[in-house]
C-alpha cells in the first residue's frame, strides 16, 4: 500500500521530544520537578488543567501505597503554551519546556484511540523517555477501560522511572503453562476471569461461546479473548491491569508469573517488576515513611512559555587561532542565525577572552538586518585567555538590559580553552534559571563545561577534527516549544576532500513534508569552487547566484526561491585551484507548512559518561510527528578526541541493543574505545532506493483497554478499540534524508587507542520462538553477532524431530 505522506499527516499531529534531561528529584519520600507540558497546537480549556491536577492528586495517593508508603508527588509544574491567553497565575517558567518534559499532553500519534502509553527504549531499569496523554484521555470518562486516571498515570510513571515493562501481550494474550495449561498472559495469576469469542455485540450486550483449542497450536484460536471478573481478592498487579479495583501493588517475588510470555520476563530475565523497582535510584533515596497518615497534596505551579530568548557566548581566546577554529566558529554562527534561529526570536551577542564584551543587546529577528547587525559583530581576531564565567555574567547582562528575564532564556557557550575557574560561577547560573548549551571545541576545553549544561537542562556538544562538527552541534539547537514545524531541519551536512582542478558530484533528497526556507550551502578552506545546484525539474543554479559572506568567512549560500521542489537535488563542485582543499556542504530546510509534519530524527546515547569497559548504547529515533518510520538506513559516526572517526549501523530488529522490532527505534552497542575523554555523536537517517514505512499501529508499553468484565456471571463489555486493518497498518515513505546530532558524552577508565583488552560476550538472544511445522518443531531465533551485537545479524532457523 502506498499513501500520499499528506493523507497520513492527519494521523499524528505533533514531534516527540528527543534525549531529554529530567529535573526530577526526590526529596524526603517525595517527588520534585515533574513538567507536565501542553502542545502548543492544543486548544486552551481550563478543564484540562483542573483534570490534570486530579490525576495527579489522585495518582499520588495511589503511588504512596503501592510503594509502601516510600514515594508520593509533591511539586509539579504544568507548562502552559505560548497559544493560550495569560493569566495572572502564570508564572515564567526556568529550565523547563516543552521538548524536555516528563508528560506531554498532545493530540494522538493515531486517530485509532486514545491509549496513554510511555515512550520506553532503554533495557530493564532503565528510565523511559516522556509519558503521552492525549487531551481526549483527561477530558472524558474513560473508567470502564482504563480505570481512574490516577491510576493509569501510575502505571505509566512505573515505564518512566523505573523501566519495568508491560504484564499482559496483546501479540500473545495465552500461553500454556507447566501444568499443561493454557493461561491467560498476566501477572498475578490470582487474577480471574472467562476465555469467550464474541460470535456478535449490540450495545452492550454481546453473544458469546468458550474459547476452542487450536490443534496445532495447542493454545486457543486467534480471537478468543480474555475477560476479567470484575470482582477480585487479587492484589497484583499495577502493570497488568491497573483498573481492577483491588489492584494496588506490583508483583513481587512471591507472587510474580515467571512463565508469562511478556515483555517484563523479556527483558528482566523473569524478574518481578517489584524486583526491579527497589532496586532504582529513586528507591535507594526513599525509605519508607513512618506512621499512618497519608502524604500531603501535591502542588501545582503554572508555567507560561515565552518567546524565546538565545544569547550566544563565544570565545575569542588566543587559542582560537589554531586549526582555523575562529573562521569555523563564525562560519557556524552565521549558519545559525540565518538558518536555524527561528524567526521572531531574540538574539544577542557576548564575545569573551580574559574579559567578557558585549557585542549586541538582543535584537528580534526578523529580517536580513537583524541577523547582519550581530553578524557584524563576530570577532575578526583572537587574543588573550579564557575566563569563561565573565562571558556567562556578560551573557546575563545582555538580556536583563535589554528588559528580559534570565530565567527561561538560553545561552549558547563555546569554547575551546581551559579555565579552573568555572566553578565560581555555578551559583550565579543557578540562580539565573537560564539554560546554557555548551560546545567545547577541541580537546583542551574545560572539563568542567558539561556541568552547566547538567545543572541547567541544556545540552552539550563536542566538536573536533570534524569541520562540519560545529555546523552540525549549532543546527540542533532549535526551539524546545514543541513547534515543530518552526524548526530547522538538516538534509545534508557533508566534509569533502576534493584534489586539484577535479569535480566532486552528489545527490540530496527533498521529500514533501519539507521545503520551506531552504538553504543550500558551500564553505572552503582555500578558494571558492565552481558550485552547480540543479534540482528535479532540472532548473540549475550556478556560482553567480549563490551570495558570498561578506565578512570573508568562506562561505556562500543559495536560499531556494520559494518551496524547494520534491524529489533528488544534485551538486557539482570544481576545485578550481591546482591543490587540494576541503569543502563542506550543507542544506538545511523547514517543514513544507504549518500544517505540514516534517519526517524528523533525533540521536543520543545511553548514558553521558561510562567507564571502560561498560558498553553505551547509541538510539536513534525517526518519526513522522509521533509516527515511527520503519526499513531506514541509520548511520551512526562516533568522534573521540583524538579524531578516531567510527560508523555504527543501527538497527530496528528487536535483537542486542534494540527493545523491539519496528517501532522506529534504532540501536546499537558502541565498544570502540578509542581513549578517554569526550566523545561526539552525529547521526544520519536516510530512505534511499529502499522504501520506508510509516508504522500506524499502536505504541506499546501503555495502559492496558480492557474489553470488558465479568458481573454477577454476565459479560459488560466496553466499546470496541478502534483498530488499524493490516493493509492499513503501513504507508509507504518517499526518499528523505535527516542529519542530526547527539549529545557528546564521556569516557572514562580507557586503555590507550588500539589497545582495547576486554572482550564483550554476545548478547543475550530475545526473540527465540517455537512453531510446529507437521511433526517438527522448529526454533527461530535473530543471531546479532558475536561482540554483544557486533558482527553480521542473521536470522537463524533449525528444526528438531
Amino acid at each position: 500500500m502506498v499513501l500520499s505522506l499528506y493523507v497520513i499527516l492527519f494521523l499524528a499531529l505533533h514531534l516527540l521530544p528527543g534525549m531529554k534531561s529530567s529535573m526530577i528529584n526526590v526529596n524526603n519520600n517525595g517527588y520534585d520537578g515533574i513538567v507536565i507540558a501542553i502542545n502548543p497546537s492544543v486548544p486552551e480549556d481550563e478543564k484540562l488543567i483542573q483534570n490534570i491536577k486530579e490525576m495527579v492528586s489522585e495518582a499520588s495517593t495511589y503511588l504512596f501505597h503501592a510503594t509502601k508508603r516510600r514515594l508520593y508527588f509533591r511539586n509539579v509544574s504544568i507548562l502552559i503554551p505560548m497559544t493560550w491567553k495569560s493569566k495572572p497565575e502564570y508564572v515564567m517558567p526556568k529550565q523547563e519546556s516543552y521538548d524536555q518534559a516528563d508528560v506531554i499532553v498532545a493530540n494522538p500519534y493515531l486517530k485509532y484511540g486514545d491509549d496513554p502509553y510511555t515512550l520506553q527504549y532503554g533495557q530493564c531499569g532503565e528510565k523511559g523517555q516522556y509519558i503521552h496523554f492525549t487531551p481526549n484521555f483527561l477530558l472524558t470518562n474513560n473508567l470502564p477501560i482504563y480505570g481512574s486516571r490516577g491510576r493509569v498515570f501510575v502505571h505509566e510513571w512505573a515505564h518512566l522511572r523505573w523501566g519495568i515493562f508491560d504484564e499482559y501481550n496483546v501479540d500473545r494474550p495465552f500461553y500454556i503453562s507447566r501444568r499443561n495449561t493454557i493461561e491467560a498472559t498476566r501477572c498475578s495469576t490470582h487474577i480471574t476471569g472467562t476465555n469467550v469469542v464474541f460470535k456478535g455485540c449490540q450495545g452492550g450486550s454481546c453473544v458469546t461461546r468458550p474459547c476452542r483449542r487450536d490443534s496445532l497450536t495447542g493454545l486457543y484460536e486467534a480471537n478468543c479473548t480474555f475477560i476479567p471478573n470484575e470482582s477480585q481478592t487479587a492484589k497484583d498487579s499495577i502493570m497488568f491491569m491497573q483498573s481492577l479495583n483491588s489492584v494496588t501493588e506490583f508483583c513481587t517475588a512471591e507472587t510474580h508469573n515467571t512463565e508469562a510470555p511478556n515483555l517484563q520476563n523479556k527483558m528482566c530475565d523473569h524478574r518481578s517488576t517489584w524486583d526491579v523497582i527497589v532496586k532504582s535510584d529513586d528507591f535507594q533515596k526513599a525509605p519508607p515513611m513512618t506512621g499512618t497518615d497519608p502524604p500531603p497534596h501535591p502542588t501545582f505551579s503554572l508555567l507560561k512559555t515565552k518567546q524565546r530568548v538565545v544569547c550566544l557566548v563565544l570565545d575569542k581566546s588566543g587559542s582560537m587561532n589554531s586549526e582555523d577554529r575562529l573562521f569555523r566558529m563564525n562560519q557556524a554562527v552565521e549558519l545559525y542565525l540565518i538558518q536555524i534561529i527561528e524567526k521572531g526570536s531574540l538574539v544577542g551577542l557576548v564575545t569573551f577572552e580574559s574579559v567578557a564584551t558585549i557585542q549586541n543587546n538582543l535584537i528580534k529577528i526578523t529580517d536580513e538586518n537583524a541577523y547582519e547587525e550581530i553578524r557584524a559583530k563576530l570577532p575578526r581576531a583572537a587574543d588573550g585567555g579564557t575566563s569563561i564565567c565573565r562571558g556567562l555574567t556578560a551573557g546575563f547582562q545582555a538580556i536583563t538590559h535589554s528588559d528580559q528575564s534570565t530565567s527561561g532564556s538560553e545561552i549558547v557557550l563555546l569554547t575551546d580553552g581551559e579555565d579552573n575557574q568555572i566553578s565560581s560561577c555555578f551559583e550565579e547560573v543557578k540562580q539565573s534559571g537560564a539554560i546554557i548549551h555548551t560546545i567545547a571545541l577541541g580537546p583542551a576545553a574545560a572539563k568542567e563545561l558539561e556541568t552547566l549544561s547538567n545543572m541547567t537542562g541544556g545540552y552539550r556538544f563536542f566538536a573536533n577534527k570534524d569541520i562540519n562538527g560545529l555546523t552540525d552541534a549549532f543546527s540542533r539547537i532549535s526551539s524546545r516549544s514543541g513547534s515543530i514545524t518552526q524548526q530547522a531541519i538538516q538534509l545534508e551536512s557533508k566534509a569533502l576532500s576534493i584534489t586539484g582542478k577535479k569535480w566532486i558530484n552528489g545527490t540530496v533528497p527533498v521529500d514533501s513534508t519539507v521545503g520551506n526556507d531552504t538553504f543550500f550551502v558551500v564553505t572552503w578552506t582555500i578558494q571558492k569552487p565552481e558550485i552547480l545546484l540543479q534540482d528535479p525539474k532540472g532548473r540549475r543554479y550556478n556560482t553567480s547566484d549563490f551570495k558570498e559572506d561578506k565578512l570573508n568567512i568562506r562561505t556562500a549560500r543559495l536560499q531556494i526561491p520559494g518551496i524547494a521542489e520534491t524529489g533528488t537535488w544534485s551538486y557539482h563542485l570544481l576545485n578550481k585551484q591546482a591543490s587540494s582543499q576541503e569543502l563542506t556542504v550543507t542544506m538545511t530546510t523547514r517543514a513544507r507548512s504549518s500544517t505540514t509534519l516534517p519526517v524528523t530524527a533525533t540521536a543520543h546515547m545511553s548514558r553521558s559518561t561510562t567507564h571502560y569497559p561498560n558498553p553505551v548504547i547509541v538510539y536513534a529515533h525517526v518519526s513522522q510527528g509521533l509516527l515511527p518510520v520503519l526499513g531506514v538506513n541509520v548511520t551512526a559516526i562516533i568522534e573521540s578526541e583524538n579524531g578516531h572517526q567510527v560508523k555504527l549501523e543501527l538497527w530496528d530488529n528487536g535483537a542486542g541493543a534494540d527493545t523491539v522490532k519496528n517501532d522506529g527505534i534504532y540501536s546499537r552497542y558502541f565498544t570502540d574505545f578509542h581513549g578517554n575523554g569526550r566523545y561526539s555523536l552525529k547521526v544520519h537517517a536516510q530512505a534511499k532506493k529502499k522504501p520506508a514505512r510509516l508504522s500506524l499501529r499502536q505504541q506499546r508499553n501503555k495502559a492496558l483497554y480492557i474489553p470488558g468484565y465479568v458481573e454477577n456471571g454476565k459479560i459488560i463489555v466496553n466499546p470496541p478499540r478502534p483498530e488499524v486493518k493490516e493493509d492499513m497498518a503501513e504507508a509507504e515513505v518517499e526518499d528523505f534524508s535527516r542529519l542530526t546530532s547527539g549529545e557528546s558524552f564521556t569516557v572514562s577508565g580507557a586503555p590507550p587507542a588500539g589497545s582495547l583488552t576486554h572482550a564483550f560476550p554476545p548478547v543475550k538472544i530475545k526473540d527465540l520462538e517455537a512453531t510446529v511445522k507437521g511433526d517438527q518443531i522448529q526454533l527461530s531465533w535473530t543471531a546479532p553477532g558475536k561482540v554483544l551485537d557486533k558482527g553480521k545479524e542473521s536470522k537463524s532457523l533449525l528444526s528438531i524431530l
